[in-house]
């Protein structure tokens, strides 16, 4: 495990992949909101708007839109940003460090150069719950199918960059 890969912890799930991209491609497709809506939920899921402000306590908003037009946001804040290497944030506040009315997750996010051409990635996006009952919410909401999706999703686009 690398020092950007947190130490696994009982309330986690995770994701991790070899994708054949670079690690800034990758962490481009995280950061740019116009790529982030490309492929950050499973379709026919969409992004309604995302808005990122990457540094330390930067808001990131992103709001979800159904197949029947019901948008959810998801308000939060970056904790740490270490381009193309890696990106914590949380729903635990927003921004001005406001704490939120009902914390769910910090998100990890590494992105690990494999090989010596650095043209793979091994790429680990790590959901790191408040509680087991949360961990337990988020698997029965389908973590591993959803996110293993948006993963294809967001190596088939990080291929054409």
């Amino acid at each position: 495990m690398s020092a950007n890969t947190p130490a696994p912890h009982s309330n986690d799930l995770v994701i991790t992949r070899s994708i054949p991209a670079s690690a800034h491609a990758l962490f481009r497709c995280w950061t740019e909101p116009e790529l982030l809506k490309q492929w950050f939920v499973p379709k026919p899921w969409t992004i309604a708007r995302a808005q990122v402000d990457l540094r330390p306590g930067g808001q990131s908003l992103i709001v979800m839109r159904d197949p029947e037009g019901r948008e959810f946001p998801n308000p939060g804040v970056y904790l740490e940003v270490v381009a193309d290497r890696k990106l914590v944030f949380t729903d635990a506040y927003t921004a001005g460090w406001l704490p939120s009315e009902k914390p769910f997750m910090t998100a990890i996010i590494t992105f690990e150069p494999e090989g010596p051409d650095s043209a793979h990635t091994r790429y680990t996006a790590t959901a790191r719950h408040w509680t087991e009952e949360a961990r337990k919410q988020h698997e029965a909401m389908g973590f591993h199918t959803g996110w293993g999706i948006c993963a294809d999703q967001l190596a088939a686009l990080a291929a054409t960059l």
